[in-house]
């Protein structure tokens, strides 16, 4: 995996031949779900560009995360996925997200930062080339939110233990201006964008301390800031890109050689924001739930004509409904409402809290079942035109085969198309 495509977005971002209007940026897949990963690469197969795929903490660790793989597992399954469907292994660019100690954050500190270092080591050992350091979280006795010096420290002591385990392999990103990993849970009504001063104190702690600690090597691989450019999204509302209240922070990357932003939870914004956002400099977009909620939309749509052709059929939703009631951890704690909104927002919130539950055993074989019987009843048009409109048009056009396996990844490779405009890409 090459470190190219990253420099590359640096040194555009900083190159005073390029004028902002020509800007591309890079497409972060923040996904483990299995057809989400393979529409993303089969985007890459057909446009032969990188793609950037990602995993957090939480969904992947040396314990398994909540999918139960470990970096490597994760490495392999997309490795998998893209000689299944034909996609050089050199376009693909793996990433490890929010790499610290939020998965362990109830124990002391340096319990949680000894397991947030062996989680990194398997990260690089595993040959992640992109590697997002974050360790502003409190653990156990500390307050929520620590000082710059104590997280650059930590940060530091990450980048460490990643190139003693893969020299030179890495670029990293530092900062955190965004909610934890799974989604905002406060109002966002009052979002501000990160102040170019806290953003430029930031970044100069951390390069004190890299070059002092690590040296001019490993921090000129120290590529990216994660900021807060004012984009979010909630559980029925999305924060859309303001540019003139982001414009002083997007300003002092002109005071920042070798450097870019990063922007978290870009999931929801429309493509004119989005290009707004790489032309203002935050060149790595991160979409996760966005994609997993296209999913969604696409299953429930074939669940749709399947109720139609096959009504004595129990729904894919009554079967989610099942799941979700009987195992509420992942999305109680997250909506709030009367029972009635509660039914509403488990399965159709922005913040997608659904998506958790798609690997559970119930659940896929109800995926398989909705498939196989549409396979065996065939997807009429007059379903298709009142339930999946946009993929009814791509049928009769040609561009796309009447299977629903195939409707559900053209759902997704959809918002994937709106971030390759973004990014600058042809559309393919």
């Amino acid at each position: 995996m090459s470190l190219s495509p990253f420099l590359n977005l640096v040194r555009q971002t900083h190159d005073p031949d390029v004028p902002k209007a020509q800007r591309q940026g890079l497409t972060s897949v923040c996904s483990a779900h299995p057809l989400v990963l393979e529409a993303a690469l089969q985007r890459a197969a057909r446009t032969k560009r990188h793609v950037l795929i990602e995993a957090t903490c939480n969904q992947v660790n040396q314990d398994g995360g909540y999918t139960g793989m470990t970096p490597a597992d994760f490495r392999d399954l997309v490795l998998g996925i893209a000689a299944k469907v034909g996609c050089p292994a050199h376009l693909v660019l793996l990433g490890g997200d929010h790499l610290g100690p939020n998965p362990w954050k109830s124990l002391p500190p340096q319990k949680a930062m000894d397991k947030a270092l062996t989680m990194i080591e398997t990260f690089a050992k595993a040959g992640f080339v992109k590697l997002h350091l974050d360790a502003s979280m409190g653990c156990a006795g500390e307050p929520v939110a620590l000082s710059d010096e104590t997280v650059a420290e930590r940060a530091c002591a990450l980048a460490q233990r990643a190139e003693s385990a893969a020299p030179g392999q890495a670029v990293y990103i530092i900062g955190t201006e965004v909610p934890v990993p799974g989604g905002a849970a406060e109002a966002l009504d009052h979002l501000e964008p990160t102040s170019p001063d806290a953003a430029t104190a930031t970044l100069q702690v951390h390069k004190t301390l890299f070059r002092r600690v690590l040296g001019d090597d490993v921090w000129g691989r120290v590529i990216g800031l994660v900021v807060q450019p004012g984009v979010e999204f909630g559980v029925e509302d999305v924060v859309i890109y303001d540019r003139p209240r982001a414009q002083s922070l997007s300003a002092i990357l002109n005071q920042m050689p070798g450097q870019i932003f990063e922007a978290h939870s870009t999931d929801y914004q429309p493509l004119s924001a989005l290009r707004a956002l790489v032309e203002d400099g935050f060149l790595l977009l991160k979409v996760g739930p966005g994609l997993t909620f296209a999913l969604r939309e696409a299953l429930y749509g074939l669940d749709s004509i399947r109720s139609v052709l096959l009504p004595q059929q129990k729904s894919l939703r009554v079967v989610m409904e099942r799941i979700m009631t009987e195992q509420p951890a992942q999305w109680r704690g997250h909506y709030e409402g009367t029972e009635s909104k509660l039914a509403i927002l488990r399965h159709y919130a922005y913040s997608d809290r659904i998506r958790y539950y798609w690997p559970q055993p119930d659940a896929e074989a109800a995926v398989e079942t909705l498939l196989r019987q549409l396979e065996e009843t065939g997807l009429p048009d007059p379903l298709l035109s009142q339930f999946l409109p946009v993929q009814y048009e791509k049928i009769r056009d040609g561009r796309l085969p009447r299977h629903p396996r195939n409707i559900i990844l053209s759902a997704i490779d959809t918002v994937l198309g709106l971030y390759d405009q973004a990014c600058g890409a042809e559309v393919t």
